[in-house]
Parts: structure tokens; C-alpha cells; sequence
């Protein structure tokens, strides 16, 4: 867990969280399924002008009127109070009911149009009026589709569940023109299409969930998905800033962890555009530059971090590749200061500067550290450092006062080359990955210096040791932080089994195949200007089918 003396940003407390429900009605139609949406007020506090889907707080009589709803064996009493909430306000916003009378009869418009939408100020509650009426909430017939947390950084915040159900025949909803306004049916991608466009507000959860829509053809698709009672997903989404404008992410998304990182209260400060001119500060002892070097390969270019502080002197891991640029401004962000340089592979954007940045400090004289290139490196990835490091050791940056320290541990983790190392700072749970584990692709793992079986031992070694050693953010060589570090790890390695599982699924159906011909089977799935990079992971995956004898 990272020190909050090493916090960027002070700590704020966030607004607190009310409870809500919102529910999205759907039909289906030839072009395909439609969703009920209207527009809130102009003057509303929250979403003001947007489309929305009906919805608002969970008040406490919807807790106290599971008497009148009917449930699915598996519904908890928790969904079932969210449904509640749901069908009330979508029948005080929008006059449209879901429920049945006793005999199972759907209730009829005539019936619902005579009951009092306005349900306060002393008029009949809703669960009253229902009963009055012998009807019975079809609460049964409400799903869960997503879970959604209002950012950290508003000012009114909410837990709601977006739930999902079938539009009843027969009705027609009718806005209340008070807090909801022109009720309209939409196909999600032209809601999306419309927003683009700029006609049509939506909010970030509004867009994402109409995204993942967009993959249903029929409501009946979407209803049996929702069937295991949990959410699809659940966000509470993460704010910074792209070219100086306000832009959010879901957990999902590449720059996810690092906001999390920098701003774990939810601060909108940090700047997420891809430059080479200035370090980006992350914490007080880390900062990360990242060279000129963008590329299919290398994503935006490779990272450079520095660790540590004036008071300690500094650490830098991967200093890059040969630009006299890149490597000058990485002795002016340490200001000469540096300790030790430590490269995490021996390939040509990663350890190619650090003998010319080495020979700027002057002063310092730093080490050059890492592990030698093995006999299998291609003649690209020679490097030799000053000292070899062993696996488990430490190094450790110390002021003179002694009041901080910063200690990285070496992890050998062979795999995408044969010298491979990763390093954890301690003190932060944090885990510089090097190329091992990236953020937004995938690593190439390229024989003969490149070997799959050590490269999943190595996922495995590394998540041993975010468990042990309290790590939560990975600093890659290549991308933003990733944060849910174990997570990340655990995914990466079910990408690479389950690429593997196609691989040997090709190789039995085409027995006698070579390479070439498994390729655009077990890659289908991936763009084919990228076959010729896939092409040399999918030797390693052969090569290691083989070894285990499965094909």
C-alpha cells in the first residue's frame, strides 16, 4: 500500500453515497431492441439536460412494501427493495407500471392512468394504492444488469443498480413534465450516435451501459444474461485530463489504475496525454518518462522511472534507448543525483542509454544493474552490466537523516527473455514489470531467448509476491499504471491459456500443419497487421505444447 507521504495529492473525503435504482425498459423491434429514455430537467442538481433512464433514491417505504411484489426464488431481499424503487419512479416519472393483478392479468392502462403518480405530501403511498387496487408488483420480472458508483469527485453521489425489464403491453409512458421531460424510445446505437453528433446529452454511465447494449439483438438475450442475479459489471469510474478537458474511465479502460494511483480520492488533476518533453510526477518518490520511441511495438514509447527523492538520491529503472534527448532529460529530472541505474531486460528500449547515462554523473558514478544477456539474445540485445543482481536482493536509496528509505527487491522472472527482472518497491506495493506485464497489449514471448513456460512460472512468481507483499499498481515498461494488481496478473495469464488453447485446437484439427497455416485460425480474433508479431508468441506456445506433450 503506497504511503500517504508519498501522495501527490492531499486526501479529501468524497461526498457520501445514496442509494438509488434506475431502470431501463426495453422492447424489441425489427431493427432491433429499442430503450426508454427521457430528458431531465434543465434545472435539475444532477444530470441536468441529459437523457436518462427512469430511476432515483431508494426511499424507505420500498423496503416495507415487499408485501405487495412478487420474486424469483433467487432474488434477495436487496434486489427485491432495488426493484421496488425502480418500478415506483418509473411509474411516478413516466405513468407506466409493471404488475398483475391477483389472477395474473397484466394491469391495464386505464387502471394506471386512474391511480395518483404523486405519491407525496400525503397522498396514498404507492404500495398502498397498489393494494387498494389488489395489484401485485411484477418485481419477478426485474433483472440486474449493471452496478454503478457516482464518481468520486462529484458533489451528489449514488450506488445504483441499472436494471433491466420488458415494457408492458398496452401502455404508453407520459412524462411528468416536472423532473422528467419528452419520454422517447431509442435503438442504443443511435443513442450513442446522436450523443456523438452532440444532440443528444448523455453521462458516462448512460454511454457505457448503451455500449454493452448494442451486443443484444433481442430482449430476450439481455434478460438471460442478467439470469445469474449479479451485475454484468460494476464501476465507480475515475476522472483525469486529455488535452486539458475533463475525461472518465471505467475499471476497464488503460488509464484506470494510474488515476488510482495518483488520485486515489478521485482529484481531477492528473494529465493523461502521452508526451517525452517532461516527466509525469506519480507519487513524491516516482516519477516516469517516457522516450521518443512510440511504435506498434513499444505503445507511446518506452517507460523510464525514477525512484526516490533529493534527500535519498534516485534509482533509474530502464533508461531507455540510445536518444540523446531522452537520456539528458533523465539527468535533469534526477539533477545528476542518480544511485544506480537498473535495466530490466537486455532488449534495445530498455538498457541502450544507460552507459551513456552513466557517463554523465559525473559525481555519482552510478552502477550499471541487471542481469547478462543469455547465449540465446538476438545480436540486438547484447548487455552487460556492471554487476549482476540476484534474485531476492535489494536496493535501497536512504537519505542521511534516514527518515525515509526506498527499497526495491529483485524478482527474476524469465519468460520474455532469459534475463528478464522485475522489481517491487517495498515501501509502495508497487511492481515495475518491465515487459513482462503490460498495460493495453499483450507481450511478445520470442524463442529461442523467449520461452512461454517460463514466462507463465513468472506470472506466477510475480502474483506470489503482490499477495505477500501488499502490491496493488504495476508500472510497465510499455502503457499507463495498472491498478488490482493480482487481477491484472490473473488475466494476463488466462489471455495466454486460452490463446494457447487455440493454438493446440488448430494444431489437432491441421495435424500435419505447419506455423503459418495455425496462425490465421488461433488469431482470427486479432487484426491480421499484427500476424507477424502474434507469429512468434504462437512459436512459443507450440514449443511448449510440444514439450508437455499435448500435441
Amino acid at each position: 500500500m503506497v504511503r500517504p507521504t508519498q501522495l501527490t495529492y492531499p486526501p479529501r473525503e468524497a461526498a457520501p453515497v445514496r442509494d438509488a435504482a434506475t431502470l431501463l425498459l426495453l422492447r424489441d423491434t425489427p431493427a432491433g431492441i429499442e430503450v426508454l429514455m427521457t430528458r431531465r430537467s434543465d434545472k435539475a442538481s444532477f444530470g441536468a439536460g441529459a437523457y436518462v433512464f427512469p430511476g432515483g433514491r431508494i426511499d424507505a417505504g420500498d423496503a416495507q412494501a415487499h408485501g405487495v411484489a412478487e420474486r424469483r426464488v433467487t432474488q434477495s431481499d436487496l434486489q427485491l427493495t432495488q426493484s421496488i424503487a425502480a418500478l415506483r419512479e418509473c411509474f411516478e416519472e413516466l405513468g407506466v407500471l409493471l404488475a398483475r393483478h391477483a389472477d395474473g392479468r397484466p394491469v391495464e392502462a386505464a387502471e394506471v392512468a386512474a391511480m395518483d403518480r404523486s405519491t407525496t405530501d400525503g397522498t396514498q403511498p404507492f404500495a398502498a394504492q397498489c393494494a387498494t387496487q389488489g395489484l401485485r408488483l411484477a418485481t419477478d420480472q426485474v433483472f440486474t444488469f449493471a452496478h454503478w458508483i457516482t464518481d468520486r469527485d462529484l458533489p451528489k453521489r449514488f450506488d445504483v443498480p441499472f436494471l433491466v425489464a420488458r415494457m408492458p403491453e398496452g401502455q404508453t409512458p407520459t412524462a411528468d413534465e416536472t423532473e422528467q421531460f419528452e419520454p422517447v424510445w431509442v435503438r442504443p446505437a443511435d443513442a450513442l450516435e446522436r450523443h456523438k453528433a452532440g444532440g443528444f446529452l448523455l453521462m458516462f454511465p448512460t454511454v457505457r451501459t448503451l455500449e454493452r447494449f448494442t451486443a443484444y439483438a433481442t430482449v430476450d438475450a439481455v434478460l438471460a444474461a442478467c439470469a445469474q442475479e449479479q451485475p454484468l459489471f460494476t464501476s465507480c469510474p475515475r476522472a483525469g485530463l486529455l488535452k486539458g478537458q475533463e475525461a472518465r474511465f471505467m475499471e476497464s479502460d488503460t488509464p484506470y489504475g494510474e488515476l488510482a494511483l495518483v488520485c486515489p480520492d478521485g482529484q481531477i488533476v492528473h494529465a493523461l496525454d502521452w508526451q517525452s518533453e517532461a516527466p509525469v510526477r506519480l507519487l513524491h518518490n516516482l516519477q516516469r518518462l517516457t522516450a521518443p520511441n512510440p511504435s506498434a511495438m513499444t505503445g507511446p514509447g518506452t517507460n523510464s522511472y525514477i525512484v526516490g527523492d533529493a534527500a535519498t538520491g534516485y534509482i533509474v529503472v530502464d533508461p531507455g534507448p540510445r536518444d540523446e534527448a531522452h537520456i539528458a532529460r533523465l539527468h535533469a529530472a534526477t539533477g545528476g543525483d542518480i544511485r544506480m541505474i537498473v535495466c530490466t531486460h537486455s532488449h534495445a528500449d530498455h538498457s541502450p542509454a544507460a552507459a551513456p547515462l552513466q557517463a554523465l554523473c559525473t559525481s555519482t558514478k552510478p552502477p550499471i544493474l541487471g542481469l547478462p544477456s543469455a547465449p540465446t539474445a538476438r545480436a540486438h540485445a547484447q548487455f552487460t552490466p556492471d554487476r549482476a543482481l540476484a534474485d531476492g536482493e535489494r536496493l535501497v536509496l536512504q537519505g542521511a537523516s534516514r527518515e525515509t528509505t526506498h527499497t526495491l527487491r529483485v524478482i527474476h522472472t524469465p519468460g520474455h527473455a532469459a534475463n528478464h527482472l522485475c522489481l517491487v518497491l517495498e515501501e509502495d506495493g508497487l511492481l515495475f514489470s518491465g515487459d513482462h506485464i503490460l498495460n493495453g497489449s499483450t507481450t511478445v514471448v520470442d524463442p529461442p531467448d523467449g520461452h512461454m513456460d517460463a514466462y507463465l512460472d513468472s506470472l506466477d512468481t510475480l502474483d506470489e509476491a503482490c499477495a505477500t507483499g501488499d502490491v496493488n499498481f504495476i508500472l510497465p515498461a510499455h502503457g499507463y499504471v495498472l491498478g488490482s494488481a493480482r487481477d491484472a496478473i490473473a488475466y494476463l495469464k488466462m489471455h495466454r491459456l486460452r490463446r494457447e488453447a487455440r493454438i493446440l485446437a488448430a494444431m489437432r484439427a491441421q495435424p500435419q500443419g505447419t506455423p503459418e497455416e495455425w496462425l490465421p485460425v488461433a488469431y482470427s480474433d486479432v487484426p491480421q497487421r499484427m500476424w507477424p508479431v502474434a507469429a512468434r508468441s504462437l512459436t512459443a506456445h507450440v514449443e511448449r505444447i510440444r514439450e508437455k506433450g499435448l500435441a
